[in-house]
């Protein structure tokens, strides 16, 4: 089945108020507001932790009415049984938290993603940052979300699923397109798109980078609409999705959790 993979190359708050009631998930990587001139350790090499411009923190109140202007834009345009993703670490997750608050979403869990190879700490005066956090929400106390509470508990040996999930950083195979500096891993957004969409669902990332959202609705026979201001990222996102094309059941066969459900069925 052929699924929609829509990418518009601009700003946010400008083209996601153009979409009303119109998703079933939105997923969002947001700015983490890290890039601060600190070094990190990458591959055996010291490295600046900055990723660019955008990235970039001018104080807590700006990143709180940043992080409330877009998600009270993504409320509006999800459906009413729709819900939201938003993936952070402490330099944005608290921020997002009140936010969503303050909007009147549902926040429905917290789940964790326990990094199975995170780079040390380069200053060895902090214990290693191993985690990142995503906030799932709903709409709203009173609709429904969707939730595949028995395709997750069966890719869990027939148990249910918590809310701490183990995924390496991103595979060599996910980056020979080029690399955005904040990739997620295609399996964990696999997981995430499976327990919170149906077929046919439609699913958005308003910062949409090398759009690996794309990538996993599109495995998952989900539609696409994503949002990205970098050029380069929409180009890099257009090859991946190329790739895709090419290699579909390859795709597929790296992925854990599909590989589980097809054994099952």
């Amino acid at each position: 089945m052929k699924s929609d993979f829509t990418l518009h190359h601009g700003d946010t708050f400008e083209i996601l108020p153009k979409f009303k009631n119109h998703f079933d998930l939105i997923f969002a990587d947001p700015p983490y507001f890290l890039s601060n001139d600190g070094l990190s350790i990458q591959s055996g090499q010291i490295v600046s932790v900055n990723k660019g411009v955008w990235d970039k923190s001018y104080g807590i109140d700006e990143i709180d009415k940043f992080n409330f202007s877009w998600l009270e834009i993504a409320k509006n345009s999800l459906t009413n049984n729709g819900s939201i993703m938003i993936s952070g670490t402490y330099h944005n997750i608290f921020s997002i938290g009140r936010a969503l608050q303050k909007l009147d979403y549902k926040i429905l869990n917290i789940i964790t993603w326990q990094k199975t190879n995170p780079p040390p700490n380069f200053s060895c005066r902090y214990l290693t940052h191993s985690t990142e956090q995503i906030i799932w929400a709903r709409k709203s106390e009173k609709h429904k979300h969707i939730f595949n509470y028995e395709i997750l508990k069966k890719i869990n040996d027939d148990k249910q699923m918590k809310d701490v999930w183990s995924f390496s950083a991103i595979a060599p195979w996910e980056k020979t397109c080029g690399k955005h500096p904040t990739q997620k891993p295609l399996a964990l957004l696999v997981r995430l798109i499976l327990m919170a969409t149906d077929e046919n669902s439609v699913v958005c990332d308003p910062f949409s980078g090398s759009s690996t959202t794309g990538i996993a609705a599109n495995l998952l026979g989900r539609n696409f609409v994503g949002i990205e201001k970098d050029r380069d990222f929409v180009e890099i996102s257009l090859k991946r999705k190329a790739q895709l094309e090419q290699n579909f059941s390859d795709f597929k066969n790296k992925i854990l959790d599909l590989k589980i459900l097809k054994e099952q069925k």
